[in-house]
């Protein structure tokens, strides 16, 4: 946001949350150009720039045995209650742990179930991040499966501006040559026109002395009375004249 502030200033980008599982249904609707959404996604629709895979931690409560490990392994959990709501975002064979009494409608929900030790939850650190609690922490699942987040956007909507989004999120400088706003370089006719005004510049006048010329890196020269000068540039005296005969 900050960057995209910086370089156009005059057009406005507008950030909209929505559930992961409605991403593509935005997207297909246009009511977002370009989205931050989790893989896999129709590649005959979209294109996707994959951009980093989470961590995956389990959510529990604070006073939970797992609290006193730093790190568990879905076996850990084989005895635990799991939930697997409706919006998770993994693509288990088999979830994890034991099978909830039903399957809570969003993450959210199933995070208030893990409040009131209920059971406990499994997903991408950013949505244990997003849904924190004072009485919950997680701890990282070393052998579960792991989610990706990439930079998407309806493959016939890729627009200039569109274009100007992907290089702000993958980094690209302000001079990047595939940037719409990169700094424009001089033209051959300005450099032309540069060296034509260097080539018409010439010596200052008096740099030798009016008329003078340079010898063994000294000058002589005459003055503007006529008389000659020496090489120290002081007037040379003048000799006597000679009496005729």
């Amino acid at each position: 946001m900050r960057i995209w502030n910086e370089r156009l200033p005059g057009v406005p980008l507008t950030l909209v949350q929505v559930p992961s599982t409605e991403a593509s249904d935005v997207l297909r609707a246009g009511d977002a150009d370009a989205g931050l959404v989790r893989l896999p996604v129709d590649r005959t629709f979209f294109s996707a720039i994959p951009l980093y895979t989470e961590a995956t931690v389990v959510v529990v409560p604070k006073d939970h045995l797992i609290t006193a490990a730093e790190e568990v392994t879905l076996a850990d959990l084989a005895d635990e209650v799991v939930f697997h709501p409706l919006d998770d975002v993994f693509d288990w064979d088999r979830p994890p742990g034991e099978p909830a009494f039903e399957r809570p409608a969003t993450t959210a929900d199933a995070v208030e179930l893990v409040a009131a030790n209920v059971g406990l939850l499994i997903v991408p650190q950013s949505l244990a991040r997003l849904h924190h609690r004072k009485d919950l922490t997680y701890r990282t699942v070393v052998d579960a499966p792991q989610s990706s987040v990439a930079l998407s956007w309806p493959e016939e909507a890729t627009t200039e501006l569109v274009e100007d989004f992907i290089g702000i999120v993958r980094g690209r400088t302000v001079n990047s040559t595939r940037g719409r706003t990169a700094a424009k370089p001089d033209t051959e006719e300005k450099r032309g026109q540069a060296e034509q005004g260097r080539a018409r510049q010439k010596p200052a006048a008096g740099a030798k002395g009016a008329g003078g010329r340079s010898t063994g890196g000294k000058s002589t020269g005459r003055t503007a009375r006529g008389r000659t000068t020496s090489n120290s540039g002081r007037p040379a005296k003048r000799g006597k004249p000679r009496k005729k005969p």
